[in-house]
């Protein structure tokens, strides 16, 4: 096993899981990005943080990139003596972006990337597999790696995902609140059980999701309906509740992000609308690209923490 020589990064949008009605299984990929940098060093692990979570997240082994980084060198063969890295995060954490995701995708494809032959050993499905069991669900870490719409699932060998093209017309906005979440808590409010019917309709509105984020936006309202988990996690998150609440009321296909508390808006949302100060209202496009790897340094655009994704 040969470590490459020199820096290599990655960039990892943010992302959306579930869209509503697809609970553990739909997400896309939103162009609003983490940059880092890693290089294998003689000894040690050094890592340094700009922007979202400096100053918060832990250091050394038990950075979350890091402890991904050294799952994937397990698989490829061997740890290196040390590592350098530089992360810049934009996503926000524990808002229902992704960003664990993110950090997951980026210490995977880091470490394949400082591995000579890495691509050949741990290929991109394998790639997803080792992601979805870090996570625990794949419903991130599909749009992360792949960009776009995606389609996940877990077979006993593992997590798969397909990706699809979105509709032209469909433009996401996200409101973030200033509060954060937790994924576990989140998960801690939905009960064991849920009833027949309840399954039965998001069944279908899962179904017509995939129509209407393909090919029919104008059906994005009545396929975003939910009946498995927003309800049971509203007492959690009741501003978040709310706004959807306030939003589909107005039309709008809107839905909890994730695990929340943000927030996400599939159709236009009117341009007067107000959802007050606690949130901030960001414009987004689609990554249709996923997570990209290149050779070298952070440049000086990358180090700029709101630099990646476009905010109003």
């Amino acid at each position: 096993m040969t470590f490459a020589s020199g820096p290599v990064r990655v960039r990892t949008p943010a992302t959306s899981a579930n869209l509503g009605p697809g609970f553990d299984a739909l997400g896309l990929a939103l162009g609003l990005y983490d940059d880092v940098a890693a290089e294998v060093t003689a000894g040690g692990v050094r890592v340094a943080v700009t922007g979202e979570g400096a100053g918060e997240l832990p250091d050394g082994d038990r950075h979350l990139v890091v402890t991904s980084m050294r799952a994937a060198f397990d698989l490829l063969g061997g740890q290196p003596a040390g590592l350098a890295l530089e992360c810049v995060n934009r996503i926000p954490q524990a808002r229902g972006l992704g960003s664990s995701s993110a950090a997951i995708v980026a210490g995977v494809l880091l470490a394949r990337a400082l591995v000579e032959g890495g691509e050949e050993r741990l290929d991109d499905a394998a790639a997803l597999r080792l992601a979805s069991e870090i996570e625990g669900h794949p419903d991130n870490v599909a749009p992360c790696l792949l960009g776009g719409f995606t389609i996940a699932w877990t077979e006993p060998g593992g997590a798969r995902a397909v990706s699809l093209a979105v509709a032209g017309a469909v433009r996401p906005t996200v409101f973030v609140p200033g509060e954060r979440g937790l994924t576990a808590v989140a998960r801690a409010a939905l009960p064991a059980t849920v009833p027949h019917a309840d399954a039965a309709s998001n069944a279908g509105r899962a179904a017509l999701l995939v129509h209407a984020l393909t090919a029919a936006p104008a059906l994005l309202l009545p396929a975003t309906v939910d009946r498995l988990h927003q309800d049971y996690r509203a007492e959690g998150m009741p501003a978040t509740a709310a706004l959807v609440s306030e939003l589909r009321a107005a039309g709008v296909a809107a839905v909890v992000s994730g695990a929340g508390p943000t927030v996400l808006a599939l159709t236009e949302v009117p341009a007067g609308f107000a959802p007050g100060r606690n949130w901030q209202r960001w414009e987004l496009p689609i990554d249709v690209s996923g997570a990209r790897v290149t050779r070298g340094r952070l440049g000086h655009a990358e180090r700029d923490p709101v630099a990646a994704g476009r905010k109003s």
